[in-house]
């Protein structure tokens, strides 16, 4: 911190009853009135500097001893008017960081500049900014700082833009070649090692020593700081990232704290300041989202869904909103089930969690641009380029071509991972309506479920907290389920699952049976009406390579327990027949007449036979035989 002494005499001024006066032999002739406190002063040393106080004086004649001035607007008030008034006497003044604002916009109130002495106090104050102050990192985010008592004079003074472009051209510049942070000093000497040198932690992070400085602003001055910093060209968007998060975990440290919020309405006495706060809160957190850098990847999605948190509970502008989802769709795949269970704050329903926020998110993934087919068209101007180029080239950009499409296909895979997870949180609460639930779940396309062991494991637990819906509700919820993509520990769980639908057990059976079949080689031997239903699914019974099902493997915390009533076909059997005799949902128009199977994909799967117990002992003795033989 620079400091610079002007005067040699010791200070003499003494307060008495709230006036404050200069000891002397003379007696004061004028009185000079600044706010709340009454200077007894003298005409002499003060006329000599100050030409504002020469015209007031000759404005308004001598009406008795003392000639009274009153300056009810002086900036910076008492203290700066009279580091101004020592100044004329010579008695000694310290000036720094902290006060030079305030000293310069009293000096130029009160036109202390060259023309009326030479080395007057605009002068020396001038000197010492440029010099000392804009020299300093602390200095120049302390003055800074302080212009903001001033806002009005700083402007016109250009005090603020001198001090905005001092910190931009340090943080562009290299580390080395400024007066650092205290705090970043001392983390300098944490990283050094025995021998000397600086740490690879160091080295890695020393371009971003300025964002925890500078993180002590407030967010006008922030803003206007960061926007000469970005305009510069040199700062690698991940450091504007990260100095933003930096500033939003300073200023929003308990906006959406464990990710709920009290909708109780505070009480009369503190509404109006709740109310100021968080119109500021608003303020600012709109303020960062103007600041995040356009380019993907800037920023980490993490961040950016805690802002989405954030302009939700302060109900930001839905311009905001959408702009954060937008850069959330962007990098989705980075998010995790956490990151998306956003509180709901609608006052017209008691919904946890905001669904309608994650289903905007979803729509701006899956509205990205697509990846470049895996091969180029050939077209005819691609075969004479062809001619011009090499080998390599063609094999290298196919090879790019392909990389990006992969990224893309992978990208949709984890999202619909953590689409699934997300469902199994949400489908807990009691008041989610299973038309959001169901338009959740098909708001990713098939091709990127791998299988469905999650996605039944979130249907299941909607079910169990939602009692209360009918057979056609729960048939409208399974629809979105496709066993074929069904492990053998989901099967064996949803094959005696008593909240599914029968139809859906029906098909669990059937698919475990012809995977079981599959396994022994003898897809071939299934009775005629398993061979409908392959063939009702695009599926050739001859062929043994033929795919039935994707089984995935389930980790450790995600299986389901072995349900023992499953051990033997015996079970099985009395457990589909009492599913049969609950369920009245298989009238005559769902069960075909002739026995062969449904061009409809649906009614493939419920084409049974009319008596279904002979059709399961087929499925037992062929799995029997298939295991005998094994």
């Amino acid at each position: 911190m620079k400091f610079m002494k002007l005067g040699s005499r010791p200070d003499t001024f003494y307060t008495t009853e709230a006036v404050r006066s200069v000891s002397s032999e003379v007696s004061s002739d004028l009185i000079i009135q600044v706010k709340g406190t009454r200077y007894l002063l003298h005409k002499f040393p003060l006329l000599s500097k100050c030409l504002r106080l020469q015209r007031m004086c000759s404005e308004s004649p001598d009406s008795s001893q003392h000639q009274i001035v009153h300056l009810p607007d002086f900036p910076g008030g008492e203290e700066a008017f009279e580091l101004c008034a020592k100044f004329c006497y010579g008695i000694t003044i310290t000036l720094s960081a902290y006060n030079i604002v305030a000293a310069r916009c009293a000096a130029d109130y009160l036109q202390m500049s060259e023309d009326v002495e030479k080395g007057n106090l605009i002068y020396k104050l001038e000197v010492f900014f440029n010099s000392c102050i804009l020299h300093g990192w602390k200095d120049s985010i302390v003055a800074l700082q302080s212009t903001k008592a001033l806002p009005l004079w700083s402007e016109d003074l250009g005090i603020t833009s001198r001090c905005i472009e001092a910190i931009a051209s340090k943080v562009l510049s290299h580390p080395s070649k400024v007066s650092l942070s205290h705090s970043h000093s001392r983390r300098v000497r944490d990283d050094v090692s025995c021998n000397g040198t600086e740490s690879q932690r160091h080295k890695s992070a020393s371009k971003g020593w300025w964002a925890e400085d500078l993180a002590e602003l407030s967010i006008d001055l922030y803003w206007r700081t960061m926007i000469a910093i970005k305009s510069g060209g040199k700062m690698p968007l991940n450091l504007a990232g990260d100095a933003l998060k930096i500033y939003a975990s300073r200023w929003l440290p308990n906006i959406s704290k464990n990710g709920h919020v009290h909708k109780k309405a505070p009480s009369d006495s503190d509404s109006d300041s709740a109310s100021e706060i968080t119109s500021k809160h608003r303020l600012l957190l709109e303020s960062i989202i103007s600041l995040l850098p356009a380019e993907k990847g800037a920023v980490s999605c993490s961040f950016l869904l805690k802002l989405l948190k954030a302009a939700n509970i302060l109900n930001a502008s839905s311009s905001s909103k959408m702009e954060l989802a937008r850069r959330v769709g962007l990098q989705l795949e980075e998010a995790t089930v956490n990151d998306l269970l956003i509180p709901s704050l609608s006052y017209t329903n008691d919904i946890l969690y905001d669904v309608e926020l994650v289903m905007t998110i979803l729509e701006q993934f899956m509205l990205q641009g697509q990846s470049p087919p895996t091969s180029p068209p050939r077209s005819r101007l691609a075969i004479e380029r062809r001619r011009s180029r090499s080998a390599e080239n063609i094999d290298f950009e196919l090879q790019e071509s392909r990389r990006s499409s992969s990224a893309s296909h992978s990208s949709k895979l984890k999202v619909a991972k953590l689409l699934d997870r997300y469902l199994q949180e949400v489908a807990r609460d009691v008041n989610l309506p299973l038309s959001k639930f169901i338009a959740l779940a098909e708001s990713i396309p098939d091709f990127a479920r791998h299988d469905h062991d999650d996605l039944y494991r979130a249907i299941d637990i909607y079910l169990k907290a939602h009692p209360e819906l009918n057979k056609s509700e729960r048939k409208r919820l399974c629809r979105i389920l496709d066993c074929k993509k069904l492990s053998m520990e989901a099967c064996m769980h949803a094959a005696q699952n008593e909240l599914l639908p029968l139809r859906v057990v029906v098909q669990v059976l059937f698919f475990e049976q012809a995977r079981a079949a599959k396994a022994g080689g003898k897809v071939t031997d299934l009775p005629s009406n398993i061979k409908a239903l392959l063939a009702a699914h695009g599926i050739d019974p001859s062929k043994h390579a033929a795919t039935l099902s994707t089984t995935t493997s389930i980790h450790g915390d995600d299986q389901w327990s072995t349900v023992s009533g499953f051990k033997s076909p015996k079970s099985r059997t009395s457990t589909l027949r009492m599913k049969l005799a609950e369920d009245d949902d298989l009238d005559e128009n769902d069960i075909p007449r002739d026995g062969v199977a449904r061009t409809s994909k649906f009614k493939a799967f419920c084409a049974l036979p009319t008596q279904p117990k002979r059709m399961l002992s087929k499925f037992w003795s062929t799995n029997r035989s298939t295991t005998e033989k094994n």
